[in-house]
């Protein structure tokens, strides 16, 4: 089986997997290994003195002994089979995506919001991170579409992105960093410092999948004339690039994202991506998931178009 050939049906298969099974609970997730290290790690070393040396060496550390040992672990797969090199590349794509999921868990907002409210908060609070005890209804629905424009650049549209530049290690080695910052990321007293480097790193990494992701989002759903739109609010967001995700749906849907919220028990005044505050319902989330659902797609055509060129060179 050739490198090319195995790439690329290990990366569909992987994929199809995904697209079929989510994350299923019975099954140990590699990330949830990436969380359990480097909560081991930052008790240790997240004290005393020199606090984003210590964070930097952290961080480098795990992403390049990630990287390292996923690259040793596919080429002695191919030396002892082809067959077993495809298998491990496959689970790689598997575990890295998460789109059926993350599509699941934000149709779940919209669908126990309609039972009650607090349920929706309950529900919501599972796939963001700001706090959810006081939120209203169209806050839910907001913070959940939000969620899933972010998350289609974050758990679906980087992986791929760096699978296609560096295969499944480069994608295994971005999941680390994303692990990375969205455990130790933060600007509060406890992370500030050895988080800083992290949280730069996964900047750098998804600055390119950030913008591809609301290019592909207006382009599968006709709305290109919203590119100007995109690129005055995107940089609005207090992520160099969470915003532009965010402010092609909200584009599209023609609503506003954004604005004030509370984190750990502390409100920041965000700027609104948008000015239109409308009303979110069903026929939106539908419309959020089908444009999900294209990227999606079409993320994957271009991959395997980009990895069958690279033979060409």
């Amino acid at each position: 089986m050739g490198a090319t050939v195995l790439s690329l049906t290990a990366l569909i298969t992987g994929y199809l997997l995904d697209a079929t099974l989510g994350d299923p609970d019975c099954l140990p997730h590699p990330i949830v290994g990436f969380g359990e290290l480097i909560g081991r790690f930052e008790m240790k070393l997240n004290k005393g003195l020199y606090r984003f040396l210590k964070g930097a060496f952290m961080s480098v550390m795990l992403v390049g002994s990630t990287f390292t040992f996923t690259s040793y672990l596919l080429v002695l797969s191919v030396q002892i089979h082809p067959v077993i090199a495809f298998i491990l590349n496959s689970l790689i794509v598997f575990f890295c995506l998460s789109a059926l999921t993350l599509r699941k868990e934000v149709s779940m907002v919209f669908e126990v919001l309609d039972q009650s409210l607090d349920k929706g908060r309950r529900q919501v609070a599972r796939i963001v991170g700001r706090d959810t005890k006081n939120l209203n209804p169209q806050q839910i629905r907001t913070a959940a579409l939000e969620t899933l424009s972010e998350n289609l650049s974050d758990g679906v549209i980087a992986p791929l992105f760096w699978f296609a530049l560096l295969g499944a290690p480069g994608m295994l080695s971005y999941k680390m960093i994303n692990t990375l910052d969205s455990m130790i990321g933060y600007k509060n007293e406890r992370y500030r410092y050895f988080g800083k480097f992290a949280a730069r790193l996964d900047d750098a990494v998804n600055y390119i999948p950030a913008r591809l992701t609301a290019i592909l989002m207006l382009l599968v759903s006709g709305n290109l004339s919203k590119a100007r739109f995109v690129v005055s609010n995107g940089s609005k967001h207090t992520s160099p690039n969470s915003g532009y995700p965010e402010a092609a749906l909200a584009g599209i849907l023609g609503c506003r994202f954004g604005g004030p919220n509370c984190y750990f028990g502390e409100k920041l005044s965000k700027p609104y991506i948008g000015s239109t505050d409308k009303e979110l319902d069903d026929r939106d989330l539908n419309l959020s998931l089908a444009i999900n659902r294209r990227c999606e797609i079409s993320m994957m055509l271009l991959v395997c178009i980009v990895i069958f060129i690279s033979t060409l060179f």
